[in-house]
């Protein structure tokens, strides 16, 4: 038996199809666990859940995790392919949601053996996972919340602004609430920015006559708004950076103590400049792909720093791969930009990629698909990355060649 389950917020569509391909049920189910539970003992009606696989355009969410919860095989089906596939069923290409779940119980039924199977993925890197993810959305909260606060600065204290530029953001943030208006900072000089500066912990990379003399030559704003309002809406502003900051050193130390008891991390935690959020990262995003991949080409394509290539007649065009994970291509390119900088292997390989005019985008996932072999030689045979034994392996010698330019 072949199922199409057609999913959405509210309500699902669920068809079991035979091999010969008719239509042998079809029921419409509520987003409840009673709707969920009835369906999972109906679909048992007709057999062993293992051998009863289920098509649904998605590859997460709750309907999957139930239905891998239940035993069943399901095979995520991406929307544009099946979108692409409307035709075999009728050049007006109708959908509703009965005929969407038929669809897909029919093309599970014919083209089911070339789609791939999700597998229960560890849970520890599940949750590795989680973390990693919810961190990168953080600090892309921050970074919203600090061109906000930059762009409120601008608008109503140019000169402010000039110094939070010039400062450590700790620092910056720490100035700004304390000096939130012109007013407040009216009567500073360059001694007491300067000491107040160093009592915050400041580097001193620029003395307090540059910092005055940035604040005092920015322009004066034109704003309408009262001083007090000023005050309300930067402080406001900075508590909300500060907040975010929090919570993003909270999950960093979440993630560490993950990393620490994650069974892959050893195999990769050698390896160089991958710190604790790099190594949980990689480790999160690579690790499901390491799980299900049968060889190290599978592997490399599945992570997408390998690019597509498009032939047909005398027509052929090599092209930038955009159907990927992007989460784990930027985890792995992340790491392998900054290997580069403490191995001689990674430099080598990224300073010929660039010999050969290759752009500094392009260099790097060349590196990174030499990071990735490494990586699946490590997973293979459960050995922890040792970098001396790679570097002796690959025979690298930098000393003796020509000095490569960028």
């Amino acid at each position: 038996m072949f199922i199409g389950w057609d999913w959405a917020t509210e309500t699902h569509d669920v068809t079991v199809m035979d091999p010969a391909g008719k239509r042998v049920d079809r029921w419409e189910l509520a987003h409840t666990e009673e709707g969920f539970a009835q369906t999972l003992a109906r679909l048992r009606k007709y057999g062993d859940p293992a051998g009863l696989p289920v098509a649904i355009e998605t590859t997460r969410g709750l309907a999957v995790d139930r239905l891998l919860a239940a035993g069943h095989p399901v095979v995520p089906v991406h929307p544009n392919a099946f979108h692409a596939m409307r035709a075999r069923w009728g050049a007006s290409r109708a959908k509703t949601d009965a005929g969407d779940s038929m669809k897909l119980a029919d093309y599970l039924r014919t083209d089911g053996h070339l789609l791939p199977r999700l597998e229960p993925t560890e849970q520890a890197t599940l949750d590795l996972q989680a973390l990693t993810r919810t961190r990168a959305d953080h600090v892309e909260a921050r970074v919203a919340a600090v061109n906000q606060l930059a762009a409120l600065l601008d608008e109503h204290w140019p000169g402010g602004k000039a110094v939070f530029a010039s400062l450590d953001s700790d620092i910056a943030i720490a100035f700004l609430e304390r000096y939130p208006t012109p007013a407040s900072a009216a009567k500073l000089t360059a001694g007491r920015l300067e000491a107040w500066c160093k009592h915050h912990g400041y580097s001193g990379k620029k003395p307090g006559s540059v910092l005055i003399e940035r604040l005092r030559a920015a322009p004066k704003a034109a704003s309408r708004l009262s001083e007090a309002v000023v005050t309300q809406l930067v402080r406001t502003q900075t508590a909300l950076v500060q907040s975010i900051r929090a919570t993003i050193r909270a999950l960093d130390k979440a993630i560490a103590e993950a990393v620490e008891t994650h069974p892959y991390a050893p195999l990769f935690a050698t390896m160089p400049r991958i710190g604790k959020v790099s190594l949980g990262q990689v480790t999160g995003e690579i690790g499901p792909i390491l799980e299900r991949a049968q060889t190290c080409e599978q592997f490399i394509v599945e992570v997408g720093v390998v690019p597509v290539t498009r032939a047909s007649g005398k027509s052929r065009t090599v092209a930038f791969r955009y159907a990927t994970n992007r989460r784990a291509r930027l985890a792995l390119t992340t790491f392998a930009d900054n290997s580069r900088h403490d191995s001689t292997w990674a430099a080598k390989i990224y300073n010929d990629a660039r010999a050969r005019k290759k752009r500094h985008p392009h260099a790097i996932r060349i590196l990174a698909r030499a990071w990735l072999r490494v990586m699946w030689a490590c997973w293979r045979d459960g050995a922890c990355y040792d970098p001396g034994i790679h570097q002796a392996n690959n025979k690298i010698h930098t000393a003796a060649e020509a000095p490569l330019t960028a």
